[in-house]
Formats: structure tokens, C-alpha cells, sequence
């Protein structure tokens, strides 16, 4: 068959790719009641031991063992299972709660996600992929890549772990609560001193964490307004390591950012941070030198890469 094969012509078909999620789903019970309404929505990432095709298995710990259980929950609930042997893959995550979204009614204004041990991993991870999806998180008994918790600046953070904790050391968590606390006044970190790995039985039983969680909205910019006297100490020609080129110009009492392809408004949100539209979490700080002179500009996007007055 081999041989026979190696003669074959060469060919181009059609083939389909299909990737599929199992997910326990809640709606709460007065979703069906009132067609408007909007609904806030949790994402719940499991541990490694609930990964696999038993999504039973998913019932085990954390909201839903507690929704089977009876508990009633004021908004959606997500619970997805991560295949055996593998891990949380943001990028699947991701399309999950947009295919949630699409079609049902989300305030996408509360999304919310939360996870346990590789959850709590992965509840970091897709909050660092996707910080403009979420409204506030809760990892817990967890870790990831301090690198780029700069990401969460804008999102509340409630983490939890067990100060015994011999799967997961608590440091884990501690370093990404430190890391994201230099950029976000919104981080809370809560050890159990008694608590070993078990840390989200005591946490998914307090009440004040949902409540807490439904308390926050996804952050957006708000307009201030600055005279164009002010803003004229920010014009003039900006330079990356890439040499790329960034114009910061007045018109019109406007502030604007040229580059060789586009230009566009700059708003400012206070201090000498500017952005882009409200939603985005795209904005630019200058920096300012002694003498009251601005000497640079950090554009905090996908990356962070800062540009040098010339």
C-alpha cells in the first residue's frame, strides 16, 4: 500500500477540522422570565483531576458541585473541561465565551472568570491573553508568567491560597499578586494560614466573593478634559528601538498620534495618560523629565515599547 501510494498524483482536497468542547452550563432561574435582561456570566476553569470526556467529572469541585448541589447562582455559569492530559488553552477559552456571548444574553460589561489549581493557572493566563473580555477575576491555589501582568492593570484581582499548600507553594500565587499589584490598586490576596491545596472549598462557599464579583464592571476610559495650552508640552516627533515613527500633533485642540499609515485622536484620562477609545485597553503614558518636559511616551498594547522624544 505504501509503495502503491508513493505514485499517487499530487492532489489539494477539502478538509474539515472540528474541535470540541464539553462544558457544563447554568442559567439562572429567572433567565427564561425576562427576555431583556442581560445576564453577568462566570467562567469556572477546573483542576487536573477533572480533565477528560466524564463531564461528570467537572461536578467535583467548586460552582458546579455546588449548583448540582442546589445553589442558585444570579448569573451564568461556564464550566468547561480541559482534555485528558492537556491543559487550559486560552485561545479555545476564548472562543468558547465569544460563542457564549453570541448566543446568549451576557452583559459584556460582567465577565467574570475564576478557576482552582491548573485552573487558577489558567484563570491568569486567558486574563493576561484577553484582559479586554473581563470585569474581575478570581484564581485560586494557582500561578503563571509575572511578564506580563502589566495586562491586569485595569482588572480587579481577588486571589486565594492555602499558606500550606504542598501541591501548589503559595508563592506561586504571591508573586503574580506582587507583580500585578505594581500596575493595579485592585489586587486582593487572601491566605488561609490553616489551608493546605484545598483552598477553593472555603473560598466558593463565601458568599462575599460572588458578591464581590457581581460589585465589578469591565473597566472603560473616561474623558477628561485638558486645554490645548496643556496639551501642547506633549507634541513633537517620537522614536522607537525600531525606528518606528510616531508624530504627536495639535489640531484643532485635538492631541493626535500620526505614524506613516494612520493618525488618530488621543483623549486623555487624566495625569499625562492618553487613549485611544473607551473599551481599548490601549493607552499611552508620557514621561516627564525634572523640568517639567516630556521626554517619551510608553505605548502599553499587546506589548509595551516605549518611544524617545527626538
Amino acid at each position: 500500500m505504501l509503495f502503491f501510494m508513493s505514485y499517487l498524483p499530487a492532489q489539494q482536497t477539502t478538509q474539515k477540522f472540528i474541535q470540541e468542547t464539553q462544558y457544563l452550563f447554568y442559567l439562572p432561574e429567572k433567565y427564561a422570565i425576562d427576555t431583556l435582561q442581560r445576564w453577568p456570566v462566570m467562567i469556572f476553569l477546573h483542576g487536573s483531576g477533572e480533565r477528560g470526556t466524564d463531564i461528570e467529572k467537572v461536578k467535583s469541585h467548586g460552582p458546579p458541585k455546588l449548583a448540582a448541589a442546589g445553589k442558585k447562582y444570579p448569573f451564568i455559569v461556564v464550566s468547561p473541561q480541559a482534555p485528558e492530559g492537556g491543559g487550559w488553552d486560552s485561545e479555545t477559552l476564548y472562543r468558547l465565551l465569544s460563542s457564549i456571548k453570541r448566543n446568549y444574553r451576557v452583559d459584556p460589561d460582567r465577565v467574570y472568570l475564576t478557576g482552582l489549581s491548573m485552573g487558577g493557572f489558567g484563570t491568569w493566563a486567558l486574563a493576561m491573553k484577553h484582559p479586554e473580555e473581563f470585569a474581575a477575576i478570581v484564581p485560586i491555589c494557582g500561578g503563571g508568567d509575572t511578564t506580563e501582568a502589566w495586562k491586569l492593570r485595569h482588572i480587579p484581582v481577588w486571589c486565594f491560597h492555602g499558606a500550606l499548600d504542598d501541591a501548589v507553594p503559595v508563592a506561586m500565587d504571591q508573586k503574580m499578586v506582587d507583580a500585578a499589584g505594581r500596575y493595579n490598586s485592585s489586587v486582593k490576596f487572601t491566605v488561609y494560614p490553616d489551608a493546605n491545596h484545598n483552598s477553593w472549598e472555603r473560598t466558593y462557599n463565601n458568599d462575599s466573593v460572588y458578591e464581590w464579583l457581581l460589585a465589578q464592571k469591565k473597566f472603560r476610559y473616561k474623558q477628561v478634559d485638558v486645554s490645548a495650552e496643556q496639551l501642547k508640552k506633549y507634541t513633537g516627533k517620537y522614536v522607537n528601538p525600531a525606528n518606528d515613527t510616531v508624530n504627536i500633533e495639535l489640531e484643532g485642540g485635538v492631541l493626535t498620534a500620526k505614524t506613516s499609515r494612520q493618525s488618530f485622536p488621543l483623549k486623555s484620562a487624566g495625569g499625562d495618560t492618553f487613549f485611544i477609545q473607551e473599551q481599548l485597553a490601549v493607552e499611552l503614558i508620557f514621561g516627564i523629565i525634572k523640568n517639567g518636559k516630556v521626554d517619551s511616551f510608553t505605548l502599553l498594547e499587546d506589548n509595551k515599547t516605549r518611544f524617545r522624544k527626538i
